[in-house]
């Protein structure tokens, strides 16, 4: 019972580490991620999951960050069999009740001209701007790879 009691605690000690959602009117928005970049890299991906528990769609139309000098939303299409990053026209689509997810190799936020290479732990700010919701300012954590949490 003891050792129950200690893994509950435990548990429960360690949500707020694992915490990283933020809120945007009916938009939550979990767990913003950037794999390390490697000192040579001019860019950066960035991927998280947005759930619109709203009535209405939404849709992501930009992003600003010190960390970049442009930024695009950007998904991977396949062009003759190779696959190819390409600008997403007017934003991504968040429809109403529904999750949209920024993973690898789908959609995302892209970062160009990177001011400084991030390292796994580091954090930086990024401002998102939505159709409908606004804007909301979150901090995107550099992880090594998929967060395990989010790994299939």
């Amino acid at each position: 019972m003891r050792k129950l009691a200690v893994l509950a605690l435990a548990s429960l000690l360690s949500l707020p580490a694992l915490a990283h959602e933020y809120t945007a009117g009916a938009l939550k928005i979990g767990h913003p991620w950037s794999r390390a970049m490697p000192a040579t890299s001019p860019t950066a991906g960035v991927f998280m999951t947005i759930n619109n528990t709203g009535k209405d769609a939404d849709k992501l139309i930009s992003a600003t960050s010190p960390q970049a000098g442009k930024i695009e939303m950007h998904t991977h299409v396949n062009d003759n069999g190779v696959m190819r990053m390409r600008e997403v026209a007017g934003g991504i689509a968040v429809p109403a009740g529904e999750a949209t997810k920024l993973a690898p190799g789908g959609l995302h936020v892209m970062l160009f001209d990177i001011k400084q290479q991030a390292k796994v732990g580091d954090k930086f700010p990024l401002v998102l701007k939505f159709e409908k919701a606004g804007e909301v300012k979150v901090d995107v954590k550099v992880e090594d790879g998929a967060p395990a949490a989010h790994a299939h």
